[in-house]
């Protein structure tokens, strides 16, 4: 069967740079840091103080309070950056057919807040069961599409996806295929994370998986630079309307890209370390650039998986060299980890529309913090040290990998 072209007519996001697309992209271009101390919670004892936080979030500035309780701050992520997508797309819901519309979501690890106040509750207690009846709605990762598909009565396919950081990737990567098979005309789809908590913080740092940089939070991440000690973690949520082509079309829809293809792939070799030589990191992007009819040389920019953490960043510039061949040194590479901090499962939705945003303005957001080269990478690869780029960008891939050796990439084109 032909397959149906799927196009992106919204986007939205809250993340540590901004409570809307316009704002957090603002502050990519101007390479400003979102990282500082954390505020969450009393953070003196952990090896890790700082963090990428929403600045100033205030849940009722979203959420009357009898709502805002019955959401995980995950969920609450995850509706904020809906919305704001939807009111972009100018889909008009007094007239579409809202059972053909789907939601789709990636979050790794869902509602952990909820989960540590509920248990830290009981334990504290004198054994007596008290638990909230919102509980397990609240904490389990797929709630996140349901809500939004109750509060706005999107009946087409609905559910959540889990793929440690490649979770909103893997989402986006569903949702083109639902969308190419003629299953849903719309479907809204992203990811969210709300995991700077003191169980998420203290578990990344136990696996020494976080910059220790206490003294000077705001050059923490490191991507590529040779005194790179662990990312930075972050929070929000990011979401793209994504269409059929001849629909959106149709209703006049404002289109900003196209999304042509998708890959996934497993390291198959640890649960947490990353292949050495970028075994999956370079089947995934094959796979993505096969799925979307798009040969390396074609690619313009690559918004890098790039956490700072030394193996997994030289095990994604070994994959680039190897896929790409001499084309790679054509390629912008950026990691707007250096700025966002890393969303793990909201990271491949932002980082997504980092893409469409690229493609739409031309101009390609830094990879900040660069102080060393590294000896140990090709240097002579483009990252977009310090300072952002101007050029003209017709493709664009994004990579995300994540825990258990779960690798999916997606790429955009011009129309």
């Amino acid at each position: 069967m032909e397959l149906k072209r799927v196009v992106v007519t919204g986007v939205g996001a809250i993340t540590p740079l901004g409570k809307t697309v316009p704002e957090t992209w603002e502050n990519l271009v101007n390479g400003v840091s979102g990282a500082a101390p954390i505020t969450r919670f009393d953070a003196t004892k952990f090896k890790t103080t700082f963090a990428c936080e929403v600045k100033n979030y205030d849940p009722t500035d979203y959420f009357d309070r009898k709502e805002a309780r019955k959401l995980d701050p995950f969920a609450q992520f995850a509706v904020i950056a809906a919305d704001e997508a939807i009111k972009d797309s100018k889909l008009d819901l007094d007239t579409i057919d809202k059972d053909d519309v789907g939601v789709v979501w990636g979050a790794g690890i869902g509602g952990i807040f909820t989960f540590f106040e509920e248990v830290k509750g009981f334990v504290s207690g004198d054994g007596t069961p008290r638990y909230n009846p919102f509980f397990i709605p609240k904490m389990i990762a797929d709630i996140a599409p349901g809500y939004i598909s109750i509060k706005y009565g999107f009946g087409g396919p609905n559910f959540g996806v889990v793929s440690a950081c490649a979770s909103s990737t893997n989402a986006l990567a569903t949702a083109l295929d639902l969308i190419r098979l003629g299953k849903a005309n719309v479907i809204v789809s992203g990811g969210s994370e709300a995991a700077i908590t003191e169980p998420g913080v203290g578990g990344f740092s136990s696996m020494h998986a976080l910059s220790s940089r206490n003294d000077d939070p705001k050059t923490a991440s490191r991507p590529f630079d040779k005194d790179r000690d662990g990312f930075v973690i972050g929070e929000g949520g990011a979401c793209l309307i994504l269409e059929e082509y001849e629909y959106a079309v149709k209703r006049g829809a404002h289109i900003y890209c196209e999304l042509v293809g998708a890959g996934a792939s497993a390291d198959a070799h640890h649960l947490t370390a990353p292949h050495p030589e970028g075994a999956g990191a370079s089947r995934v992007m094959r796979a993505a650039l096969k799925d979307a009819g798009i040969s390396p040389s074609e690619v313009d920019y690559i918004n890098v998986h790039g956490t700072s953490t030394p193996p997994g960043d030289k095990g994604e510039v070994k994959a680039i060299l190897d896929v790409f061949g001499p084309s790679a040194y054509d390629l912008n590479i950026s990691s707007t980890k250096s700025m966002t901090g890393h969303l793990l499962g909201a990271t491949g939705a932002l980082e997504s529309i980092v893409c469409i945003k690229a493609i739409e303005t031309g101009i390609i957001p830094p990879t900040i913090n660069h102080f060393t080269d590294d000896p140990e990478l090709d240097n002579k690869l483009n990252f977009t040290f310090n300072k952002a780029q101007k050029r003209k960008v017709n493709v664009a891939l994004s990579n995300t990998f994540g825990f258990g050796g779960h690798n999916s990439s997606v790429i955009f084109k011009a129309l």
